[in-house]
């Protein structure tokens, strides 16, 4: 009979319980599906404020884009700037325009003045195209808020 010595020694076990890990894990990765199409961003824009200031008057001319209610583009510096330019041409002239003033040392700043009417898709249009010419930031140009002094 062949007999089975046992140790009475205790050694630890080296096992890890994977189980909890899993569980904290599975939830990262939901949140993350979750949270990840919210979190993507096209265009970095300066947002106007409600009281918005005037540029100050010694700053270089800025670049407009101009977008009116029938999704047209304008440049303020185009050659012809009452005549619509297509994105192509806008997208060129303005990265020359900002290449130019960054030679300088001092970059223009880049606004876009849309219409109330105009198609918000054809706005964003020319923010993207503005920050592929270059533009470090683009702002929007607001009409000032007229106060009603009979209502307050």
């Amino acid at each position: 009979m062949a007999y089975f010595h046992q140790r009475s020694s205790r050694h630890p076990i080296a096992e890890i319980n994977v189980v909890p890990f899993i569980d904290v894990m599975l939830v990262l990765l939901v949140i993350f599906m979750i949270t990840t199409p919210l979190l993507t961003q096209g265009v970095k824009v300066d947002l106007p404020k409600t009281e918005a200031k005037a540029l100050p008057p010694d700053q270089k001319e800025p670049v407009i884009v101009t977008v009116d209610g029938a999704g047209n583009f304008y440049l303020n510096s185009a050659s012809k700037p009452n005549q619509p330019v297509t994105p192509r041409v806008l997208s060129n002239l303005v990265t020359s325009q900002l290449a130019a003033s960054i030679a300088i040392g001092n970059q223009r700043p880049v606004l876009v003045r849309g219409d109330k009417n105009a198609n918000y898709g054809k706005v964003m249009e020319a923010m993207v195209l503005l920050q592929q010419a270059g533009a470090k930031s683009v702002g929007l140009i607001t009409q000032p808020a007229l106060h009603d002094k009979s209502a307050g």
